[in-house]
């Protein structure tokens, strides 16, 4: 079988793509071999797929459906492999294989095609914050995780660096660094956090009816992870004339029902929104750029 990555892999994957970086061509020979190695059969490569890694429907040799994950270095999938052997599937998809595999990850099927995002908003809410709950676990002792300082603080000089000379962004910029400051200056108890938690990273299982994948595992406070959960959707909601008022009333709503400090969780989403946003422009996604800049001047 020809491995050919979707183009929605190779758009996002070229956004990001240091110079010399030769992974995407060599992926379809990347995943030859670990099929070719872990004695699989090969059913289809699921298409969209996702932004950072080919996903591969296949079924192991004792006809166990799975699904073979391949990424690249940058993606840090040996990151995603130690999260998802802490969690040990609760919350979480199960890892199948054991062992360090260069960015290849063997994991256990879910239904690809249905996330929590397919349900009404209220009850897709509910549903992905009981998912996120669960894995808000203790980190493993002496664990190599990123932390929330750590990646924030990259993510603050891109931010600065895309704001300069920029008077557009440059006030938004300057109220996301300062809520980063602030926040980081008293940081309650740190937990193993999801990273890049999304209604669309939910999806339905049999072991359990909803379950994470694709984490970009940290470590740091809850209220982190919470915020790219207030924004789902975004959308919609710049769509909404009412958006600016509900964006708030999820704040609060979330907060609540996940004891996580209002504030705290405001300042998170206004930091991680304004990252993005920043980050939009520079690769030159301007539509996304702008729902996400707008959506941060609610908060």
């Amino acid at each position: 079988m020809v491995f050919e990555p979707p183009q929605r892999l190779v758009r996002a994957l070229g956004e990001t793509a240091p110079d010399g970086d030769t992974w995407l061509a060599d992926l379809p020979e990347l995943a030859r071999q670990a099929v070719a190695v872990r004695e699989l059969t090969v059913e289809r490569v699921q298409v969209p797929g996702g932004r950072s890694s080919l996903v591969v429907l296949v079924r192991t040799a004792d006809g166990t459906p799975a699904v073979l994950k391949l990424a690249p270095p940058r993606a840090r999938p040996e990151s995603e492999r130690a999260a998802l052997a802490h969690w040990g599937g609760r919350g979480a998809v199960q890892l199948l294989d054991s062992g360090p595999g260069e960015g290849v990850l063997l994991l256990e099927r879910l239904h690809p095609d249905v996330s929590v995002r397919s349900l009404p908003e209220a009850r897709a809410l509910l549903e992905a914050a009981g998912t996120l709950r669960r894995l808000w676990v203790e980190p493993p002792a002496g664990h190599s995780f990123e932390t929330v300082a750590g990646r924030t603080g990259r993510q603050a000089e891109a931010m600065r660096a895309g704001a300069a000379g920029d008077p557009e962004v440059a006030p938004l910029v300057a109220a996301a660094l300062g809520a980063r400051e602030d926040l980081l200056a008293a940081p309650p108890e740190e937990r193993l956090l999801h990273g890049t938690f999304r209604q669309s990273k939910v999806l339905a299982g049999d072991r359990m009816p909803w379950l994470a994948v694709g984490p970009d595992p940290v470590v740091g406070e809850a209220a982190f992870d919470l915020a790219r959960l207030v924004r789902d959707r975004v959308e919609d909601l710049i769509a909404s004339p009412s958006g600016a008022a509900v964006t708030r009333r999820r704040v609060k709503r979330l907060a609540e029902s996940l004891e996580v400090d209002q504030e705290r969780l405001r300042g998170w989403t206004l930091f991680r929104a304004v990252e993005s946003g920043v980050r939009a422009r520079r690769v030159g996604r301007p539509k996304d750029a702008e729902l996400l800049l707008e959506f941060a001047t609610w908060l």
